[in-house]
């Protein structure tokens, strides 16, 4: 090339690098500090509000099981179905008893109305009006044990279906086809994930500031979920010296199940912490960094060392200091950050050449 040529485009180099690097840092964010909550972190364990076993509640053989583990199950669903011959016949027979009593009581409503006329007319004494008395409350009260008695045989002929108390999923299964039920056996096991709770065992130094502030998060990867409510046990468990506190979790919101483990934030206090922007925040391989922009838009690399995450910012633990203004854009940055180096080679083997 020649050598005024070359003299030529040097002399444009840093020019046209400036207006490139200007367009590189184009978005741009301050590094400030910022208050917040200190966090005592504990691992949890996910655990279903409703969780429980249904019994069997009166005798029967077993002839139809409509539901496995892993089965997913509505509300009042049918889960087994018990033999209901005794059922049905306690029910025929308090009803056929019923039908008894409201004709005894019917009779002796028309004697007592009979009597009761015949002693307004001084015609029958007061022994046999107390007598048609004692008749007809006796009479109301057979027909009142009559009702109760059905009432007890249709609920008894009821449990020879058992249903779902709650939606869920059937996790054990106790009972086969052919086995007879007693009251009290165990039938099938489920718990439902419309409703998690976390169980948390926190240490008694932590738990003055938990009751304090109240307030708790549940990390599930890089999500972060509130719970709706706190509750601690009044009653330290006396060989870890730990405090149990549940968090209710929102419904739907994860994808959690019983029994995960879960990491859980407990605020204890509030601080002054350095963030940055994520978007600013560079990985490659082992180093992490941000490209940081002077007063002079001049571009440099700076290795930086974060931490825990507060939303759309990144807590910064080294390399970076408050007012700093960092590039939100890394690819733009670091291609600006080459042409400026570039621009300042080119410069140097012009003075050298001159």
């Amino acid at each position: 090339m020649n050598r005024f040529v070359r003299l030529a485009t040097l002399c444009t180099l840093p020019a046209l690098a400036a207006v490139d690097a200007a367009n590189a840092v184009s978005t741009t964010a301050l590094v400030e500090e910022r208050t917040v909550a200190r966090e005592y972190r504990l691992d949890g364990v996910v655990e279903a509000v409703n969780r429980g076993t249904v019994s069997a509640q009166t005798q029967g053989e077993v002839l139809e099981i409509f539901f496995d583990v892993d089965d997913v199950v509505e509300e009042g669903e049918l889960l087994i179905r018990l033999k209901d011959t005794a059922q049905q016949a306690r029910v025929a027979q308090a009803s056929a008893q019923l039908k008894s009593a409201r004709a005894r009581l019917e009779q002796a409503h028309e004697e007592h109305k009979r009597i009761l006329g015949l002693f307004k007319k001084k015609t029958v004494s007061r022994s046999a009006m107390d007598a048609a008395e004692a008749e007809l409350k006796s009479a109301q009260g057979a027909q009142e044990a009559a009702e109760a008695s059905l009432d007890e045989a249709r609920e008894q002929l009821a449990y020879t279906e058992v249903k779902a108390p709650y939606s869920g999923i059937v996790t054990a299964r106790h009972v086969e086809v052919g086995e007879m039920a007693q009251p009290g056996v165990d039938l099938i096991t489920g718990i439902s994930l419309n409703e998690l709770r976390v169980i948390v065992d926190v240490p008694q130094s932590v738990i003055p500031a938990v009751r304090e502030l109240g307030e708790s998060r549940v990390y599930v990867g890089d999500r972060v979920i509130e719970p709706t409510k706190i509750t601690i046990s009044p009653v330290a468990d006396a060989g870890s010296n730990t405090f149990m506190v549940r968090l209710d979790l929102p419904a739907g919101k994860e994808p959690l199940f019983p029994g995960m483990f879960v990491k859980t934030g407990f605020v204890i206090g509030k601080k002054e912490e350095l963030v940055v922007p994520k978007e600013a925040v560079v990985y490659r391989s082992e180093v992490t960094g941000v490209y940081a922009v002077d007063e002079e838009e001049r571009i440099s690399f700076r290795h930086v060392r974060v931490g825990r995450a507060l939303g759309d910012t990144l807590v910064v633990l080294t390399g970076l200091r408050d007012g700093d203004r960092v590039a939100l854009d890394p690819v733009a940055a670091g291609i600006g950050l080459r042409e400026q180096l570039e621009a300042r080679q080119a410069t140097a083997e012009e003075k050298h050449d001159g």
